[in-house]
């Protein structure tokens, strides 16, 4: 289960998006970002939230945020995801699990009452100073830009 809480400093990553280019936390020094972790490309509940994150994108980036997926998914599936629902961010592989591990989000999942290990879907807020300002533990897929900015919005009227 994820062990990163608010107010700690967001751990640094590198990976690859879904065309090959390098990405790292320190690439958006300054911004705020919306990193989501999802188990799969296209499988209905990661879809739902992908499109949620597409259709209100527009909403995040006037909020400054930059969005940016995670999953175990290769490269050439990240490719074939994006393009199939034209989503307009960049989506890291992580096959070798180590930033899905280095944020906690591996863990023990149940599914018609086995249990496996397997990615636990969260999302990070991090503000431009790289501090995690919110963490989603159970996003809710089909409102998810919503509550990415309401939580937002109530942190900055604090």
């Amino acid at each position: 289960m994820c062990t990163l809480t608010e107010g700690k400093k967001a751990p640094a990553f590198k990976g690859k998006d879904q065309n090959g280019k390098p990405i790292s936390l320190a690439d958006f020094k300054g911004k705020s970002i919306v990193l989501y972790f999802y188990p799969k490309d296209d499988t209905p509940t990661c879809t739902v939230q992908a499109c949620n994150l597409r259709d209100h994108y527009g909403l995040l980036r006037n909020n400054h945020f930059v969005v940016i997926g995670i999953s175990p998914d290769e490269e050439k599936k990240h490719k074939k995801f994006e393009e199939k629902h034209q989503l307009p961010f960049s989506l890291i592989a992580d096959t070798d699990l180590s930033i899905i591990h280095k944020y906690g989000v591996w863990g023990e999942k149940k599914l018609y009452g086995k249990k496996y290990m397997g990615l636990i879907r969260t999302t990070f807020l991090i503000d431009d100073a790289g501090i995690i300002r919110k963490v989603f533990s159970k996003p809710k897929s089909k409102e998810h830009a919503q509550e990415i900015l309401a939580a937002w919005k109530e942190m900055k009227a604090k």
